[in-house]
């Protein structure tokens, strides 16, 4: 019953994580602070009269059942924050905390190395290119790496797929309960992410997309992280909102440097010059920042794993964009032999399997 409790408390409306957690340390359960009187409830620091009354409206219970109810029947786990055995180790030592994370999948980042890695939900494909690299790179040498990151579109989705292709378990944070997607388009990449780690969220499953939870989810981000990587940002959005969180569990922050002509990298290059994070180029920074040492087996050849097997055609087109660096649909069917027609085809497939990107005139390069 005491699950039960603890749902329920965390559905009363305007109670946050810490004011959760004083009512229980000071009633010493979920089930005993709802049978408190008002009193007793104006007893416990922070608890005003707002509170209390919305604590002895016992309507909460009728959510309570219905979440429980669809949780059991759809295999969702729950994590309390004094369940040291599964509740994240680095979350917990956050002040605000959520009392509870509900979670698909398995979410297993304790004593492992956790990089969370955000940015713009409109990357250029220098970002793609840096976060794709990054991603990769430390694939290679820490297969036990979790990655991090909120499911949003831009670099988020490019954290999450890159790990998936390198076989690193990734963790996508929610801003919204588990019965919803948000954006509905990524629920095909939400599914390969519950079988190689976990979706979390600190919502109810019925609670639906809104702006404010976004900004919130953030702060679970940054607390379950090691460390936060902002790959490419404007001067606003939700990436410095989190490596704001970041810096306040004083957990270490890295951002890429842009052109200061660029709006898109503005964000990134304001927290370096304003020493919120460090500077980094590579996988190397990060990991001489955080003294990661690697295995003494790292995993060569990795691209050998990224890929499926390219077709002849397919070989061709790579084999140009190799050897010419970057080239137009022109000079790539002059090249082959191939039609135009034929062409496009081939490389809108390739472009969105992160194999190449294109660029402006029409032109395609490789992806790093």
């Amino acid at each position: 019953m005491e699950k039960f409790y603890r749902i329920a408390l965390g559905m009363v409306y305007g109670i946050g994580s810490i004011s959760a957690r004083k009512i229980l340390s000071d009633a010493g359960s979920a089930e005993a602070a709802f049978h408190l009187d008002r009193n007793d409830l104006l007893s416990i620091p922070g608890v005003g009269s707002v509170m209390a009354d919305r604590m002895l409206d016992k309507t909460v219970f009728d959510r309570a059942r219905k979440e429980l109810d669809y949780i059991r029947k759809n295999n969702i786990k729950c994590h309390f924050i004094d369940e040291t055995d599964t509740y994240p180790e680095r979350l917990g030592y956050c002040e605000d905390a959520p009392l509870l994370l509900y979670t698909r999948g398995r979410l297993e980042v304790d004593g492992r190395k956790t990089l969370s890695i955000v940015g713009t939900r409109r990357p250029s494909g220098y970002g793609l290119d840096m976060c794709r690299k990054l991603v990769r790179d430390l694939a290679a040498r820490y297969p036990d790496l979790v990655v991090i990151s909120g499911l949003a579109y831009g670099i988020d989705h490019c954290a999450h797929k890159t790990a998936i292709e390198c076989g690193l378990e990734t963790v996508a944070v929610l801003g919204h309960g588990l019965k919803h997607m948000y954006p509905a388009m990524h629920r095909n990449i939400a599914r390969k992410i519950e079988e190689s780690g976990a979706l979390v969220t600190d919502f109810p499953s019925y609670e639906k997309p809104e702006r404010n939870n976004f900004i919130k989810r953030n702060r679970i981000i940054a607390g379950l992280s090691q460390a936060t990587v902002v790959v490419e940002s404007g001067s606003r959005g939700g990436a410095l909102i989190t490596a704001d969180i970041a810096n306040s569990y004083n957990r270490d922050v890295f951002a890429f440097p842009g052109r200061i002509t660029d709006t898109s990298a503005a964000g990134c290059n304001n927290l370096i010059k304003s020493h919120r994070a460090s500077l980094i180029e590579d996988y190397k920074d990060v990991e001489y920042q955080l003294g990661w040492d690697p295995p003494l087996k790292t995993r060569d050849n990795i691209q050998k794993s990224i890929f499926r097997e390219l077709n002849q055609e397919e070989k061709i087109i790579m084999e140009v964009l190799e050897s010419e660096g970057v080239a137009t649909v022109d000079l790539i069917c002059f090249r082959t032999g191939l039609p135009v027609s034929r062409i496009s085809g081939i490389l809108l497939n390739l472009e969105l399997e992160g194999m190449i990107l294109a660029m402006p005139g029409n032109c395609y390069r490789r992806a790093l």
